[in-house]
C-alpha cells in the first residue's frame, strides 16, 4: 500500500480518506435503514458504531487488504458515502468492490462517479486484473449501477454471508482489466 492515503478527484467529487472529524456526516446515513439494508449490517446507534466504521477502513488499509475512500461533494467536503476495496488479494490480482450513499444524493449519479474512479484507480495503481462486486437480489438499485459499469453478473452465490441472523444469497459481478477503455 501507499504510504500517504490516495485521494482521488472527479468532475464533482473529492474522494479522500476519511477521519474521526467525519463521525457525525458519516452518522447521517449508516443510521440510515435505506441506506444499510442490503450492506449486512444493522443502522448505527450511536456515534461509536462510526468509530469502529473508521477503524475498520484504517486497519484494512495498513494491512494492505484494502482501502476506503470518503465520497465528497467538492462545493462542500462533507462525507456523503464512501467507496473503496475490501478482501484485496494482490498475488491474485483481484479485490471486491463496496460503495454506500447518503440517500439525499441518490439518483444523481454520484455513487456512479465514484465507483468509476475507484475501478480506474484499481486497475491503474493497485494492477488489478479483477473486481469484484457481490450484491444482494434485492439491492436492484446497485446491480443496475454496477452493470452500467460494465460489470457482468456470473452467478448465484447461494447462503454465501450469514449476517444481521440471517443467511444472504448473493450475485457475484466482476469486471476485467481488459473490459473497460483505460485512457
Amino acid at each position: 500500500m501507499e504510504k500517504d492515503f490516495p485521494m482521488i478527484n472527479t468532475k464533482r467529487l473529492i474522494l479522500r480518506e476519511v477521519t474521526t472529524k467525519d463521525a457525525n456526516d458519516m452518522f447521517n446515513y449508516l443510521s440510515d435503514k435505506d441506506v444499510v439494508k442490503h450492506m449486512g449490517i444493522a443502522p448505527f446507534q450511536t456515534i461509536n458504531d462510526v468509530w469502529d466504521e473508521i477503524g475498520w477502513y484504517n486497519s484494512i488499509y495498513e494491512k494492505g487488504t484494502g482501502i476506503r475512500w470518503g465520497i465528497t461533494l467538492k462545493e462542500s467536503g462533507k462525507v456523503i458515502g464512501s467507496c473503496g476495496f475490501l478482501n484485496m488479494l494482490p498475488k491474485h490480482f483481484r479485490a471486491e468492490v463496496g460503495f454506500e450513499l447518503s440517500k439525499d444524493f441518490w439518483g444523481n449519479g454520484i455513487a456512479s462517479e465514484a465507483l468509476e474512479a475507484v475501478v480506474r484507480y484499481g486497475y491503474h495503481h493497485f494492477q488489478l486484473e479483477r473486481i469484484e462486486a457481490l450484491i444482494e437480489p434485492a439491492n436492484v438499485a446497485s446491480q443496475i449501477l454496477v452493470e452500467k459499469q460494465g460489470f457482468i453478473r456470473e452467478g448465484l452465490l447461494r447462503h454465501y454471508e450469514f449476517t444481521c441472523g440471517k443467511f444472504d444469497d448473493l450475485y457475484m459481478y466482476s469486471i476485467l482489466k481488459e473490459d473497460i477503455n483505460l485512457i
